[in-house]
């Protein structure tokens, strides 16, 4: 890898690693601080690795630089301390305790701070914030990015969800067992909205789409990993993660436009990820809980058969009509209207369409759009034209214009 990639690369794959140690490390008030300090590391390996070379073990140089920053910052705090209260002399000379950066640490601090920052005292989209930036290693540019918003209100959105981990005296701590299933539900909401940002991204920047991807898949693993938290719902979304990760090399052109799935090319599907989807589909069948993952991974598991076929749409349909009673949401009935109109026809879905009245939704006028032709092909061009309209990305305007001209006029 060369040099000026590297740097990039270990941000985001080791900046997790040591802010979620530090955080642990140093408690909930002191989360800045564990983010300053792995940002400093950072910040002196971009000074110096141009001059001096990159170091032998680049990850381990690391962390002993983060490691020697925290000393420092100890023994600072400790000696400062000692001037200005006399009473308190004798604690500077106790020495700063050891920082662990084994494996097994780093991925107990991860796991432990996921469950932290999705505390139900703050917000889903500042649990997403948080784990954007302890977790994946975002920086605030690209949490701003990813939220169509603006350094400014990110900054703000995240000191306050840290000034209320503070005051709720959030513990970076596993939850007791009795209190997991609870909390549990928490995290897998936080981590299903963090890859639905990524895989139905409204950012114009479709890099960080799959690294929001990859970034949830690799914070599921973590609990898969751990046996507490290795359950059916968990298996079940890793499952509808890997099925559609598995498309994501399809769903773009060389342009950045979008690819609908019935244009997708096949063999640009990843088969390890449908494969290792199935293995995760699997194991959520042990017990008799089911969840809306179980539901939306074999949603899922039936896309990655390309082949039209009555019996695919017929229990795509049934699997929509279950979520629906299941969990109802605005974006599963779209789907089950577009699986309807699979199953029945254009003509019996069009009703059932225009029933759930999401005017100011651009994936509800390009699914009625898709539904008007060979019926009412004005009707259908106007509902086209309002999804252009609508739509805040310039690949999904690029698919609807293509839509747009290709339809007939009579």
């Amino acid at each position: 890898m060369q040099q000026q990639e590297l740097i990039p690369h270990l941000f985001r794959t080791e900046f997790s690693r040591v802010s979620a140690v530090l955080c642990k490390h140093f408690g909930i008030d002191h989360i800045e601080l564990a983010e300053d300090i792995a940002s400093e590391t950072f910040l002196l390996a971009m000074e110096t690795w141009p001059y001096k070379g990159v170091p032998e073990n680049p990850a381990a140089w690391l962390y002993v630089v983060a490691k020697n920053k925290a000393k420092n910052y100890f023994a600072r705090t400790h000696m400062f301390h000692g001037k200005i209260a006399p009473e308190l002399k004798q604690t500077t000379d106790t020495p700063a305790p050891e920082i662990d950066l084994s494996d097994k640490n780093i991925s107990d601090s991860q796991l432990q701070m996921l469950f932290a920052v999705c505390h139900p005292s703050i917000p889903p989209e500042a649990q997403i914030g948080l784990a954007l930036r302890i977790l994946c290693g975002f920086g605030i540019d690209e949490i701003a990015n990813a939220f169509l918003s603006n350094k400014e209100t990110i900054n703000k959105r995240l000191f306050r969800a840290r000034e209320k981990l503070r005051a709720e005296k959030v513990a970076i701590e596993m939850p007791e067992t009795a209190a997991i299933p609870q909390r549990l539900n928490a995290v897998l909401t936080t981590l299903y909205l963090l890859y639905n940002e990524g895989y139905y991204s409204e950012s114009q920047d479709t890099v960080i789409r799959e690294e929001l991807c990859i970034e949830a898949m690799r914070l599921t693993k973590l609990l898969l990993d751990h046996p507490l938290t290795n359950t059916p719902a968990v298996n079940a979304l890793m499952a509808l993660m890997c099925f559609h990760a598995s498309r994501l090399p399809a769903r773009k052109d060389e342009n950045g436009a979008l690819i609908l799935y019935q244009d997708q090319d096949e063999a640009l599907w990843n088969r390890t990820l449908i494969t290792e989807g199935a293995f995760y589909l699997r194991a959520a069948s042990q017990g008799s809980a089911l969840s809306a993952y179980h539901l939306e991974a074999t949603i899922a598991w039936w896309h990655t058969i390309k082949e039209d076929t009555p019996e695919k749409w017929d229990n795509i349909l049934q699997l929509y009509n279950r979520l629906l009673q299941l969990q109802y949401s605005p974006v599963a009935a779209l789907n089950r209207t577009f699986a309807l109109a699979k199953v029945k026809g254009n003509a019996a879905a069009l009703p059932e369409a225009e029933k759930l009245g999401l005017s100011g939704n651009p994936y509800y006028h390009a699914l009625l759009g898709e539904l008007y032709q060979g019926i009412d092909n004005q009707q259908a061009l106007q509902h086209l034209q309002q999804a252009w309209h609508l739509s805040k990305t310039q690949p999904e305007k690029q698919t609807l214009q293509q839509k747009i001209d290709h339809l007939p006029t009579t």
